[in-house]
């Protein structure tokens, strides 16, 4: 008769495993529709707006214009000169999808644009592997899917939609191999792909992943699978510029490229010095509205700072932030991997919110701050109401702060009532208002067309 109970019981823990693996299947499915869509909208409807994307896009293109026998997806070229500046991987992916669909923005942006889509469904993954429910996990992906920065770089022909794919693939493994050590080879994989992709960020995200490992499973920096992983990561970097190195040692010598890079250097610190405050600044202009809940997700995660979550959020987000702000030459873009740890910090704390009992009221200065920024939104819709009339430029920005604007209003009188529906509302009206945006020819940041008659 135990025996019996014991076979029942263990089938109804099949079942149930069965159907949660279903479940699972079912939300990375939508978190990647609903991401290929807001990544895909409008994508190839602009030119390429920045010079970061025109050269990248002329590197794809002699890669695709080479011969087999040039190996120029392995010695690429910019203007017909050695491309040393950065590994070939995204150039090399872009040259086939010119092969296939012809040089064009669409195209040129394409292969980004999906790994940022395959990013959010990875962000997922991981949120599950810290949380112990789903709810902060998929609040973490929505927001991140949401964050403006996250969509603006990763919808462009730069190496930000890729950076944040592999970073992610490579935490993921991170976490995943504290319970199979196997896991340590994609830790490898991940960083393989990041240092094919930006070298530079890699290293510094490949140190944020060893400061949790020790500080959360320090068991694990023994491990045999680790290691072998992340030197399997680092040989394809290093063998690139060893190739580098062969190929081209006859017609450049070492003190050459260097020089090269000195001068590149120089002329970055010239363009882009910027104060040691500068990484907390963009992030305070750029992640609205979400900008609220990430900080009070941070405050959680110091006062749980013994959960896994917290301290990867702290890790990540701290540690990032700072080696970014001693760099001498700071770039926009180059903040953007900390977004994914906003986006967790962000999760905890709509979680919180949610299982929050009624007589623990929000704090008001979300109310206040979503107001103001409805506030905001709508004189921007004015203005540019205004200025339809006026120029006749297209109306769906206009359209999109207005979504926005109606969105953070009714969230904050849902707040003050301590309606935890706001979370939904939050998210949809956030996630409308970006397709809106995302249609229209202003995504990129260019601006200055709505001035033109």
């Amino acid at each position: 008769m135990n025996l019996q109970r014991f076979a029942w019981n263990r089938s109804r823990a099949t079942k149930f495993k069965s159907a949660t693996n279903w479940v699972e299947w079912l939300w990375l499915l939508g978190l990647f529709v609903a991401a290929l869509i807001l990544f895909s909208v409008n994508l190839g409807g602009v030119p390429l707006a920045t010079e970061t994307e025109t050269q990248i896009a002329q590197v794809a293109q002699e890669i695709a214009q080479g011969t087999p026998g040039q190996l120029k997806w392995l010695f690429p070229t910019w203007q017909n000169q050695p491309y040393f500046d950065r590994p070939p991987l995204i150039p090399a992916a872009i040259a086939i999808f010119y092969k296939i669909g012809g040089v064009n923005p669409w195209t040129t942006r394409l292969p980004g644009a999906l790994l940022a889509a395959i990013s959010v469904p990875l962000l997922y993954g991981l949120g599950r592997e810290v949380f112990p429910t789903r709810l902060p996990a998929l609040s973490a992906a929505m927001i991140y899917l949401t964050f403006f920065p996250v969509l603006h770089y990763g919808r462009l022909a730069m190496l930000d939609g890729p950076v944040l794919c592999f970073t992610l693939l490579m935490m993921l493994s991170v976490l995943r191999s504290r319970r199979d050590l196997r896991w340590g080879l994609g830790v490898g994989l991940g960083l393989a792909l990041l240092a094919l992709t930006k070298s530079g960020i890699g290293l510094v995200l490949g140190a944020v992943a060893l400061l949790f490992l020790a500080w959360d499973t320090p068991r694990l920096l023994g491990s045999f699978y680790l290691w072998i992983g992340a030197i399997i990561g680092l040989l394809p970097a290093v063998g690139w510029y060893g190739a580098q190195w062969i190929y081209y040692h006859d017609q450049y010598s070492l003190s050459d490229i260097f020089g090269r890079s000195l001068v590149l250097y120089r002329l970055a610190l010239n363009e882009h010095r910027q104060p040691l405050w500068f990484y907390v600044s963009e992030i305070a202009k750029s992640a609205w509205p979400w900008l609220f809940f990430c900080l009070y997700g941070l405050h959680l995660a110091q006062e749980n700072w013994n959960w896994s979550w917290a301290k990867l959020t702290l890790i990540w987000s701290g540690v990032y932030l700072l080696v970014l702000s001693l760099m001498m030459v700071k770039v926009s873009a180059s903040i953007v991997p900390i977004y994914p740890a906003l986006a967790l910090a962000g999760g905890a704390a709509l979680a919180e919110a949610r299982s929050r009992p009624s007589f623990r009221l929000y704090p008001r200065w979300w109310t206040v701050g979503l107001l103001l920024m409805s506030f905001v939104a709508t004189m921007g819709c004015v203005y540019l109401s205004v200025l339809q009339i006026a120029t006749g430029f297209q109306p769906v920005l206009m359209m999109a702060l207005a979504s926005l604007a109606l969105t953070l209003a009714v969230v904050a009188v849902l707040i003050e009532r301590h309606d935890q529906q706001f979370i939904v509302m939050l998210f949809w009206g956030v996630y409308v208002s970006m397709l809106l945006w995302m249609s229209s020819p202003y995504w990129t940041g260019d601006f200055s067309t709505l001035w033109l008659p």
